[in-house]
């Protein structure tokens, strides 16, 4: 073989792995491209997404303002049921005092 020779053939090599690198390539990229109604259909998905996420901060929002709400009534109510059992020990103690008052006239007008 010939330095000519060497050369052609290399040359020939090298153009034959340069087409198959060109035709791999050219497959890869025609089964891995994205089409457009991929991209639509991303773009939707993405805007889907992004109204769920809103509407999740959204009821997150409601569920804390409730829950602050019903807190306070809570607070509300049992200061009202502290109140309430203040005066029905009150009023407890008052009625007490009057039957024992009561028995004591009573008792008194007996014994005169």
């Amino acid at each position: 073989m010939t330095r000519t020779e060497f050369i052609i053939a290399t040359a020939i090599i090298l153009f034959i792995a340069f087409c198959m690198g060109w035709f791999v390539n050219w497959l890869i990229h025609r089964f891995t491209r994205v089409s457009r109604g991929d991209m639509e259909e991303l773009e939707k998905m993405a805007q889907e997404l992004h109204e769920a996420e809103e509407t999740r901060d959204q009821a997150i929002t409601y569920l804390q303002q409730r829950e602050a709400e019903l807190t306070n009534q809570l607070s509300q109510t049992e200061a009202e049921l502290a109140a309430a059992m203040d005066g029905l020990r009150d009023a407890r103690h008052e009625a007490e005092e009057m039957r024992a008052y009561v028995e004591r006239v009573s008792s008194g007008n007996s014994n005169s």
